[in-house]
C-alpha cells in the first residue's frame, strides 16, 4: 500500500486553540479510518513542521481527500510527499531505459 509523508503547520487558529490538538489528532484518525486511510504515525515536532504524520492509503484519491477534509478545518496548512521503500525504488530504477 502506497506511503505517504504529511508536513503540517499550525494555522493562527491552530495555535489559539492548541490545547485541543491531540483531540483534533484523533478525530483525524478516526477520518482516516473511515477513508480508508491507515495513520502510521502521528507526531508533533519542534522546528520547521509542527505535525508529521505517516499515512498509509489505496491510492491517491483517499489520501487527497482526507488532506482537503483537514485543510476545510482550518487548524493546519500541510504538504503531502508520496514516500517509496526500499523495494518500490528497486521497481522503480528497473524501468529505466
Amino acid at each position: 500500500m502506497p506511503t505517504y509523508v504529511v508536513l503540517s503547520r499550525f494555522t493562527q487558529q491552530g495555535v489559539n486553540k492548541i490545547e485541543d490538538t491531540t483531540k483534533r489528532a484523533e478525530n483525524f484518525r478516526k477520518a482516516a479510518k473511515k477513508a480508508g486511510v491507515s495513520v502510521k504515525e502521528l507526531l508533533w515536532t519542534q522546528g520547521q513542521y509542527d505535525v508529521v504524520t505517516v499515512l498509509e492509503g489505496a491510492d491517491e484519491a483517499s489520501v487527497t481527500a482526507l488532506g482537503l477534509s483537514l485543510a476545510k478545518l482550518g487548524f493546519v496548512r500541510s504538504e503531502t510527499l508520496r514516500a517509496f521503500t526500499a523495494a518500490e525504488v528497486e521497481k522503480i530504477l528497473e524501468k529505466m531505459a
